[in-house]
């Protein structure tokens, strides 16, 4: 398939990775890796005579342009052949094969053409590490990652800027500036040895369809301004608080979180100026969209779990993003020696927590034989809850922790996520009634604290239709017919989409990931599946002109 470009980092580095089948030419393009069972980018030594800084010519440019497109028209004759190895489906006919290569040929020039020929040869660091991918807010190679993400927007026709909370704008007015805008965006950030696609390949589908119409001369012929937005922060890795690109954009970032520091005492507002972003209380209101002035928010983003795999589509529209609760329970008992407390008189806090644990699983999982038809559950409620409930203990820490000492506490975390509020509230109250019971049977004392809630987010009917339509019409544009209905699935991850609900409808695609692995590097999408993600933004920003 054609090239595509998207985020690697590998070795601190930005590459194009290129992923051009066969390596039939001897294109020091990228490598397998028998390990990682994935096409890795190109090694330093497979490409030393490629690196360089001088500017690309128009004829290299063309001549990158013309290998690419005589690799379409080797892997269309030998489809049926090669279908397995080049993780292709399976096609009817080379002749339906070439149609879809039709389609293809626009978009692959506008990215081959404009993206890939200009970073292959000079790529600048994008990684605050060495060996592994990391960007957190507004770092040296967070900063590097916009500039050059804007230098994209640019190229796409995008006027461009950078707002107070260092987010990245492209936008596009079209033939009726004063028309409400679409947004489509997602983050540039990354959390600690990442993967290459969170968040990055919802900025690159967007550019890369912009990109299209703005080579077509159809740019400007757009009935409503289309803006891109890469947000600065949603990981919330160095400041432990997610959202602070989206939230400024809608509104809903207090004033205070300028004021929240990082491990070296670093404050947001320090970082903000260490950027030459005059960030203050005043300019922080002035990032803040007005909602009159939005018409919607579309976000791609990668599934992060395995449903799509196993369904074999590689979209998904998705209906709702669950909402969250944690919380922190503790457990104190009585402190004792391991070997001279009898059994029958201990007061033993850790069998307390691992029944409440073993409980809170089992009430996760079957909620239906938990939960009754009282004000505290309706029968929607139980519904919803059977489909996208899901509970996780990730924490477990004992006082004075020795192993021939009998813990005097014992302390756990709790992360509950469910589409459905109404649910969650059930859920907590039920575990938290039947938590005291245990500890009471026990003789030991029990605390449940809230850390964090946030309400669930229902996209928008409207914008969900418009994108199954558009993840359909790319998918069929692709591989020819389909027989099978565009999946629609929560989202039990939290989204920008979150915090742009505050402001705007919102609407989210999902991409098919490997294994459903995500946050590693072993994070992968099909490159099949990325153009399809592409295409998809295409056909539904088509529906604007």
């Amino acid at each position: 398939m054609l090239a595509w470009l998207i985020f690697v980092a590998e070795e601190g580095n930005l590459h194009s990775c290129t992923e051009l089948p066969l390596q039939r030419n001897h294109l020091p393009i990228c490598q397998f890796n028998d390990v990682r069972g994935r096409w890795d980018p190109p090694t330093h030594t497979s490409t030393s005579h490629l690196t360089s800084t001088k500017a690309i010519t128009i004829h290299e440019g063309l001549a990158w342009l013309l290998c690419s497109l005589w690799l379409l028209v080797l892997e269309a004759v030998h489809c049926h052949c090669h279908c397995q190895w080049l993780s292709l489906p399976e096609v009817p006919s080379p002749s339906l094969y070439f149609t879809s290569l039709l389609f293809r040929l626009p978009f692959c020039f506008a990215l081959s053409f404009s993206l890939l020929f200009q970073l292959q040869l000079s790529l600048p660091p994008v990684s605050d590490a060495d060996g592994y991918l990391e960007r957190t807010f507004l770092s040296p190679a967070s900063v590097k990652a916009g500039n050059l993400i804007r230098q994209w927007m640019e190229e796409a026709g995008l006027r461009t800027w950078i707002d107070y909370m260092g987010n990245v704008h492209g936008r596009v007015e079209g033939r009726n500036e004063s028309a409400e805008a679409l947004l489509i965006g997602s983050h540039l950030d990354t959390v600690v040895d990442a993967g290459i696609f969170d968040g990055s390949l919802g900025i690159i589908s967007a550019l890369a369809a912009l990109k299209v119409l703005n080579s077509n001369g159809k740019l400007q012929a757009v009935r409503r301004p289309i803006e891109v937005i890469a947000f600065s922060d949603e990981e919330g890795v160095r400041f432990q608080s997610t959202f602070l690109g989206s939230a400024a954009v809608a509104g809903i970032l207090p004033a205070s979180a300028l004021h929240i520091s990082d491990k070296s005492g670093v404050t947001v507002e320090d970082v903000l100026k260490d950027s030459s972003l005059d960030i203050t209380e005043e300019n922080l209101l002035k990032v803040k969209y007005e909602p009159r002035s939005v018409w919607g928010y579309v976000e791609v983003h990668i599934e992060q779990g395995p449903v799509l795999e196993h369904t074999g589509f590689p979209l998904a529209v998705v209906k709702g993003i669950a909402g969250q609760t944690r919380l922190k329970v503790t457990v104190r008992g009585s402190q004792g020696h391991a070997g001279t407390v009898p059994m029958s008189m201990r007061q033993d806090p850790m069998p307390a927590a691992a029944e409440g644990i073993v409980l809170l699983e089992s009430l996760c999982k079957c909620p239906e034989e938990f939960l009754s038809y009282d004000g505290h559950c309706k029968s929607i409620s139980l519904k919803s809850l059977s489909s996208s409930l899901v509970c996780t203990v990730g924490e477990i820490t004992t006082w004075p922790s020795a192993s021939n000492v009998i813990p005097g506490q014992v302390t756990f975390t709790i992360d509950l996520r469910t589409i459905d509020d109404m649910g969650r509230e059930a859920v907590i109250y039920e575990f938290s009634n039947r938590m005291h019971q245990i500890c009471d049977q026990r003789s030991v004392s029990c605390t449940i604290e809230r850390k964090h809630d946030a309400n669930a987010v229902l996209c928008d009917t409207e914008l969900s239709m418009r994108l199954k339509s558009a993840a359909y019409s790319a998918v069929t544009r692709l591989t020819g017919e389909i027989q099978d209905e565009v999946p629609v699935l929560m989202s039990g991850a939290g989204h920008d989409a979150m915090a742009m609900s505050h402001l705007t409808k919102v609407g989210m695609l999902f991409v098919r990931c490997r294994g459903g692995v995500s946050h590693s590097p072993e994070e992968n999408v099909l490159d099949e599946d990325v153009w399809t993600s592409g295409l998809a933004v295409l056909s539904f920003i088509e529906t604007q002109l």
